[in-house]
């Protein structure tokens, strides 16, 4: 029988499927779980790591980190052997964020004395160096995640955005430190004691190509916590798959036959990039204003009537671009994100009940508001339609395919791309 070796909790639906589906091409059978299950699950044994997806990244702090523990306390109770606190890779936060709380609530419940902070996912342009935060080479503050709506970035030095969120101190570590045993060693000694000293501590290592993330679970495989994004959680399921006996996974890639919906809500540079790709095919596409919605001039059944009408796949949006995302949110920000992503998610409810068997998702709130409103709890990861980016099968609904992702996460073409995956365009 397998151990339960990780134990995930992420701070968004989408970043949970992220993650998930880096350890599962590592070789360890995952299951993701939507929200903290309220009974310990039955299973075989099997399962070699667990994703729970919560909805705290966006929550006020208190409740952010009680959802965070509850969510590690099932886990250990599951019988984890470590502990991973999944983050967005462009550390999605603000000087009020939920990252350096939940962070330190973690390692003051479980008494762990240091942790890492490690966001980085160099396969998509992610990097950490001298504890600066780069997308796509460009420091964070001055990249397109500047402009995000709910979290946007609004500085690039982790240990200056943890001065604002965490209490402890922060240590950096460059890759020539990991590399070398006396430098590690050192460098090892001096967490430990920093620790004491103060309580607990942060390290913050190097991590700009992809073997740099092997080298960090090597070298701290021993810890209980790591924190950080899936390039990191996806290296260090392959460090803890080298213990399993089989080193085989639960990838299930099979397609089905059945008609798919696409939803966008993200309005990420990335997402408007593939709204417009998809546009070009010349296959109908239908944007939803949010100032409709709130005065009542457009409804979820006025839009599915539309939907119902059309003879290939369409895609609904509710995306804009930075200019007119500001003008939106003089609508109340809150109001009108919250009624887009009930009308999103009602759009796929509806999609289910009439028997699609594909729902294609752009957005990290969008997608966490479709699987709440569908109802499902657990699901088995496929393969990936880009890094990160899972095919998932929803244990209760089995003839059931999802794709959802992060605004920021897939190819131009990955709207096209997950329509192949999954099944017949």
């Amino acid at each position: 029988m397998e151990k339960l070796l990780l134990g995930c909790v992420a701070d968004d639906f989408t970043g949970a499927s992220d993650a998930a589906s880096f350890l599962v091409k590592a070789g360890l059978k995952t299951i993701l779980l939507n929200g903290i299950p309220q009974k310990k699950m039955e299973d075989d044994g099997s399962i070699q790591a667990m994703v729970i997806a919560l909805k705290s990244r966006t929550e006020p702090v208190k409740e952010a980190v009680e959802q965070s523990i509850r969510a590690f306390e099932w886990l250990k109770q599951a019988g984890a052997e470590k502990f991973y606190f999944k983050y967005c890779s462009t550390f999605d936060s603000t000087r009020q964020g939920n990252i350096g709380p939940v962070t330190d609530a973690v390692m003051e419940y479980f008494r762990i004395p240091y942790t890492l902070l490690c966001p980085s996912l160099p396969v998509n342009g992610r990097t950490v160096k001298g504890g600066r935060l780069l997308v796509d080479g460009i420091p964070l503050h001055k990249s397109h995640m500047k402009d995000h709506p709910l979290t946007p970035m609004w500085d690039d030095s982790i240990e200056g955005l943890m001065r604002q969120q965490g209490k402890y101190p922060c240590v950096l570590a460059e890759i020539p430190m990991l590399e070398d045993q006396k430098a590690f060693s050192c460098l090892k000694q001096r967490m430990e004691e920093l620790a004491e000293e103060k309580g607990h501590a942060y390290l913050i290592p190097d991590y700009y190509q992809d073997g740099h993330g092997d080298l960090i679970a090597e070298r701290f495989g021993t810890l209980e916590l790591f924190t950080g994004g899936s390039g990191l959680a996806g290296a260090l399921g392959r460090h803890l798959a080298k213990r399993t006996l089989t080193g085989t996974s639960n990838r299930h890639t099979e397609k089905v036959k059945g008609k798919a919906l696409l939803l966008a809500g993200s309005c990420s540079a990335i997402t408007l990039k593939q709204i417009e790709a998809y546009k070009r095919t010349g296959k109908p596409c239908y944007r939803i204003y949010p100032q409709k919605l709130l005065s009542g001039e457009e409804g979820v059944s006025r839009i599915w009537e539309w939907i119902r009408e059309q003879k290939e796949t369409p895609l609904i949006y509710s995306s804009a671009p930075p200019e007119e995302l500001r003008e939106n949110q003089k609508l109340g920000e809150e109001n009108a994100a919250g009624k887009i992503e009930e009308a999103l998610a009602a759009l796929a409810v509806k999609a289910v009940e009439e028997g699609f068997a594909r729902i294609i998702s752009a957005g990290g709130e969008t997608s966490g508001a479709i699987t709440k409103a569908l109802g499902c709890s657990s699901y088995l990861i496929g393969e990936s339609v880009a890094p990160g980016v899972p095919i998932m099968t929803p244990l209760e609904r089995p003839g059931l395919r999802l794709v959802l992702k992060s605004g920021n996460f897939g190819q131009e073409e990955f709207f096209e791309e997950a329509l192949r995956m999954t099944g017949m365009i």
